[in-house]
């Protein structure tokens, strides 16, 4: 089955600076090294970038919305305001000229974008994989940053989503 890489909100208001996600360098490692591997086997990848709000740190065009890893000619860009990627115009119909029936997700916050981005890939009958160590959020609610973006996993494996180390993640 081929994959494409979905690239979620790896912008870097998650990884630059005082405000980043707890262990963003080892984060940015993990990113950077599936990007590679999807790129180099010929994999497709897309990437979704979110719309914060005027004077958020994610307001389009400011310092903190830049793509962290820019786009390739051929990768395209979409935007998003909702935590479910799949409101981005465009979207659906870009994975589906791909033909791939598989989606390798990757990126911020887990809680949030990523789950709702994973949830709703598999109702649209992908078959979803999660790059652990290549998604992350913030501490909060009782737990650090780690514990969250554990819980996740383990939530998005219970609803049938595939949680696989990102190192072992390969593209065909």
């Amino acid at each position: 089955m081929s994959f494409v890489l979905v690239f979620v909100d790896v912008q870097d208001n998650f990884l630059e600076g005082a405000a980043a996600v707890p262990g963003a360098g080892p984060l940015r490692a993990e990113l950077a090294a599936l990007l590679e591997r999807a790129r180099s086997s010929g994999a497709p990848v897309v990437h979704v970038l979110n719309d914060g709000a005027q004077g958020e740190v994610d307001e389009p065009f400011g310092e903190g919305w830049q793509p962290t890893f820019p786009a390739r000619e051929d990768e395209p860009v979409f935007r998003k305001t909702d935590p479910d990627a799949f409101t981005s115009p465009g979207l659906a119909e870009a994975l589906a000229v791909t033909g791939a029936r598989g989606l390798v997700l990757a990126g911020f916050q887990s809680e949030s974008c990523i789950s709702a981005t994973g949830r709703r890939a598999l109702g649209e009958g992908y078959r979803v994989v999660l790059a652990q160590g290549a998604h992350g959020t913030f501490p909060g609610e009782g737990a650090g940053a780690a514990e969250r973006a554990a819980a996740v996993e383990r939530e998005l494996r219970a609803d049938g989503i595939e949680v696989s180390p990102a190192r072992q993640i390969e593209f065909r």
